[in-house]
């Protein structure tokens, strides 16, 4: 008969958890023994723990199904939280198997003694559950994954004492059946298309798995059909977007252009969104953003099935027919950049040189503020964004992209400050041998924090304050780091040596990293301006105000 881990290894595969990204230690070893008994099981080793969570993340974003996690006890749970928080946000399914000490241990508070329920909740508030014994282990693991997997996804976190693990009479467990989403009410689409028909300004703001194609074509036939506009959530978890996929413009991350989008809309009818917030609280300023003036209407919860019920407002408004024909965006490349290299370089080549079926793992920060426009024209893509703003998460997302998707190429782009977050990401990727091309943009500089430095309205910052701010000394250098974990990389600091690395980078199907030296997007003059401007624009013209938005954030 199994011992327990056997049969949870059994179990996880049973249900189609197939990955498991690991940082174990002593409380672990029995899993690790056991993953010799499952070949299906693929076990990727990370380094750090926020690399093994943050794979785990963007494995599920683009396998569309969890994978597993291996950590090591409540601190190594601790190293992964920002990386599971991020996922929490961006509603990814995750199994994330935590082991503890042996339950007759746990009394003596051992060194690693913690509580690691009240830990993981912080990230995993609809699942979490200590396993109290070997034969209950399986029921408590296919809970956790059934929880995982439902609408909307989560993170169910199962926490594994040594002696359940390797206790005898393991029992596999069949996956449990999961519930079928529903497609939004009658009285929710009622609601949707009565306020559509007054003939009022009406936005879709489109979250979730309502960014697929699916849910995008259902979404663009009313636009098309009913004159209303499409947007995107800030920080999309995965968007379908490039060539002959509808365009949808993205809320604004600094709020005072998010509210001017939304300003002249008399409705906002969310679809697996919520209502736009500003990412922190500002002096004198509002953190909801939707207007006063503008009626909130959800159609579809994160529960619901997004694309159904897109497709049930299209019928209630005739709009599902062959009249409605979707916008679509149309084909085209940016062309290539020259001379000294900058950050609005990086991102013209990116879209003039990446190739169909790319995925985009955008951690940019200010480095990526063109990347959008540069790359909408190009051919079809997806794009995995910053969905809890926590840092760090871009690198272990190329992690897990490439494994869920090895037959596309990643692309990477990182800033300079965040990469040092899981750095160790490069080794994974080398001992993975993945098809990822990193690109950092080192500007030396947290160039997001000066520009919130001058927007929360803070003293006038002198030596010590701007030294917290300042990654210039030592230099970092970003390809001899990658070069030391088996990454191929480079630096380059023209738009000719980037071109050169990126075509080398393709040619050579691996992990391959190229350290692009650019200035600050955001620099001196243009950061003294920026919170200047934002204030005004309330007292400017509209199509100044959008001429002005369009030159900021695109």
């Amino acid at each position: 008969m199994p011992n327990g881990a056997q049969a949870l290894m059994k179990t996880l595969v049973d249900a189609g958890i197939e990955v498991c990204f690991t940082n174990p230690g002593t409380s672990e070893m029995h899993f690790v023994a056991a993953l010799d008994s499952e070949p299906k099981m693929r076990a990727v080793l990370a380094l750090f723990e926020g690399v093994a969570t943050g794979a785990a993340d963007g494995y599920a974003r683009m396998a569309d199904k969890p994978a597993a996690t291996l950590l090591h006890l409540g601190c190594g749970l601790g190293n992964g939280l920002a990386n599971l928080h991020n996922a929490r946000k961006g509603k990814v399914p995750v199994v994330n198997i935590v082991g503890d000490h042996a339950t007759y241990h746990v009394k003596y508070d051992a060194q690693l003694q913690s509580d690691i329920e009240t830990v993981a909740r912080n990230v995993s508030p609809g699942f979490v559950r200590t396993s109290q014994s070997t034969e209950a282990l399986c029921q408590d693991a296919a809970e956790a994954i059934a929880v995982a997997k439902g609408l909307p996804g989560q993170v169910a976190t199962l926490i594994l004492p040594a002696d359940v693990s390797w206790g005898e009479g393991g029992q596999p467990c069949a996956p449990l059946p999961q519930p079928e989403a529903q497609a939004a009410d009658d009285a929710a689409v009622q609601a949707v298309k009565d306020a559509i028909a007054s003939g009022q300004k009406t936005a879709l703001l489109l979250g979730g798995r309502a960014l697929r194609e699916p849910a995008l074509m259902a979404a663009a036939r009313i636009a098309a059909h009913s004159g209303v506009t499409l947007f995107a959530e800030t920080f999309p978890t995965r968007i379908e977007r490039g060539a002959g996929l509808p365009p949808v413009e993205r809320i604004a991350y600094l709020a005072e252009l998010a509210t001017l989008q939304l300003s002249e809309f008399d409705h906002l009818v969310l679809v697996d969104a919520k209502a736009p917030v500003s990412f922190f609280g500002y002096p004198g300023k509002q953190s909801y953003l939707v207007p006063d003036n503008c009626t909130a209407l959800t159609l579809s919860t994160p529960e619901q099935d997004a694309a159904a019920s897109l497709n049930k407002l299209a019928e209630a408004l005739g709009a599902a027919g062959a009249g409605a024909e979707p916008r679509l965006q149309a084909e085209g490349r940016p062309g290539l950049p020259k001379g000294k290299l900058t950050a609005e370089k990086v991102c013209r080549a990116m879209g003039e040189l990446m190739p169909e079926n790319s995925i985009i793992v955008d951690e940019s920060i200010t480095s990526g503020l063109m990347l959008n426009a540069m790359t909408a024209g190009a051919p079809r893509h997806d794009m995995i964004t910053l969905t809890g703003g926590a840092i760090g998460q871009g690198l272990p997302n190329a992690v897990g992209a490439a494994i869920a998707c090895p037959d596309r190429p990643v692309f990477a782009l990182i800033g300079d400050g965040t990469a040092m977050y899981t750095i160790q990401a490069l080794w994974t990727m080398a001992r993975e041998n993945l098809n990822v091309t990193t690109i950092i943009f080192n500007n030396a500089s947290y160039s997001i924090l000066n520009v919130e430095l001058e927007r929360v309205g803070a003293e006038e910052a002198g030596a010590k304050a701007k030294s917290q701010l300042d990654i210039s000394g030592p230099v970092t250098h970003y390809a001899q780091l990658a070069q030391s974990m088996g990454v191929h990389g480079v630096r380059v600091r023209t738009a000719e040596e980037l071109i050169k690395a990126m075509e080398y980078a393709q040619a050579h199907p691996g992990p391959h990293l190229i350290e692009a030296v650019v200035p600050e997007s955001l620099n001196g003059v243009k950061r003294k301006v920026l919170p200047w401007l934002l204030k005004s624009l309330p007292s400017l013209p509209r199509p100044l105000t959008k001429a002005l938005k369009k030159k900021i954030a695109p």
